[in-house]
């Protein structure tokens, strides 16, 4: 437990109060308790101080008490270069992801060129019956999917998702917005034609019209639809 009192008080030095409130405003669900209060930058330094022995134990020590020691393994798994390794963090963390900060910080650098395996573990995880696992699957898909190497076949895996939970239709919708902004011609028909849920349609367009990605043709169109 050496390691784990070494980082708290590192984290501790740079907490803040104020950003402690401003955090638990932008996330519900956060234990007031469990919010240290330090900010991202600042996150990150504290990762870069760790060496790799200390980085590799401390993502063993689940579950964390932290909102910010979840950050930190976020950090810690989006640089890993071994993409097996990261996708077997990923799946031992998915359990203890309980909110959308500590869920949209996962992105490894590793699955811009290895894509494959990552796919696989995708279409896993969009049909899981947890929240943060779900989003996850489809900020992946958002994340890494949507340029050169896009698919049709991707549309149709986030349109097929249906949920009642804010934070998954928020994510479907972030991507189709995006999807948008850098596939227009094979993602308008989905709205055209009303493939999507009222409320990820709803929360899409506003999101597109609201992107400065998105033509002010295509927001015209999307708006009368």
């Amino acid at each position: 437990m050496v390691l784990i009192e070494k980082i708290r008080a590192r984290l501790y030095e740079c907490a803040d109060p104020g950003y402690a409130a401003f955090s638990l405003s932008l996330t519900p669900g956060l234990d007031a308790d469990a919010v240290i209060g330090v900010r991202m930058p600042q996150l990150r330094q504290i990762c870069r101080e760790m060496t790799t022995e200390e980085k590799k134990e401390f993502i063993t020590l689940l579950p964390h008490k932290y909102h910010e020691e979840n950050n930190l393994h976020s950090f810690i798994i989006s640089e890993m270069k071994d993409e097996d390794e990261c996708l077997s963090a990923i799946e031992a963390f998915l359990p203890y992801i309980s909110n959308w900060a500590t869920c949209d910080t996962i992105i490894p650098k590793i699955f811009k060129k290895h894509k494959t395996k990552l796919l696989s573990r995708v279409r896993e995880w969009i049909s899981s019956d947890r929240v943060y696992t779900v989003r996850i699957g489809v900020g992946m898909l958002m994340k890494f999917f949507l340029d050169n190497d896009f698919s049709p076949e991707y549309n149709d895996m986030v349109a097929g998702i249906t949920s009642d939970e804010y934070y998954v239709n928020m994510m479907c919708a972030w991507y189709f917005a995006t999807a948008l902004a850098k596939q227009y011609d094979s993602t308008v028909p989905y709205f055209e034609l009303h493939r999507l849920t009222p409320t990820v349609h709803k929360m899409a367009v506003r999101k597109a019209v609201e992107s400065f990605r998105v033509t002010d043709e295509h927001k015209k169109y999307l708006r009368s639809l």
